[in-house]
């Protein structure tokens, strides 16, 4: 299963860092299989500068990355990504084809931002909340959770609860037992919340 993390200057760290680290405990934890494929992707093939300046070089560009099975969109400063066209336009595309949609603290407003008829429960950051239901009225944007899943979407709340959801998403993409089994390796105490 190819688990795309869309990353972009300025991305939080621990947002596409996270869900990288659960997805490839995880298919490292299996003996038989390896359930997961997980890579980086960005707008362009080149380094990107993800906050305080950390240097990322992504896998794959939105051109040449193989298909996807899921699309996690990690938060950060995203609000030049809100008007950049080429990559609001590739996140319908992806919503289109993939299984399930993910999003990583502010990644929901470029999932919002791409598809103009969302409409269900989703989570953020607690300081971003208030900014998400003016912007997209139309979401119903849940306080005090760490992760949501509304089946072929899932969101969650700041920085380090990308885990947590990333977590869910083994349990939901292959069994309990390895989410379960992927946390103790990481020594990550699960927080398991709808």
């Amino acid at each position: 299963m190819n688990i795309g993390i869309f990353i972009y200057p300025d991305a939080e760290v621990l947002d596409f860092s996270g869900p990288f680290e659960v997805f490839s405990t995880a298919s490292r934890l299996c003996e038989t299989e390896n359930p997961f494929s997980v890579f980086l992707i960005a707008e362009g093939g080149a380094t990107v500068s993800a906050r305080g300046g950390y240097k990322v070089l992504p896998g794959y560009s939105i051109e040449d990355h193989p298909p996807l099975d899921v699309l996690i969109i990690s938060g950060g400063v995203h609000t030049a990504q809100m008007e950049n066209t080429t990559v609001i336009n590739w996140i319908k595309r992806q919503a289109e084809s993939v299984k399930l949609m993910a999003t990583v603290c502010t990644g929901i407003f470029l999932l919002a931002n791409a598809i103009q008829t969302l409409s269900c429960k989703v989570t953020t950051h607690w300081e971003d909340i208030p900014e998400l239901r003016t912007m997209f009225g139309r979401l119903d944007v849940l306080e005090g959770v760490r992760w949501v899943d509304e089946g072929s979407i899932v969101s969650s709340s700041g920085i380090s609860a990308g885990i947590d959801m990333s977590l869910h998403l083994v349990s939901r993409l292959h069994s309990e037992k390895l989410a379960e089994n992927t946390a103790r390796q990481m020594e990550f105490a699960w927080t398991q919340n709808t």
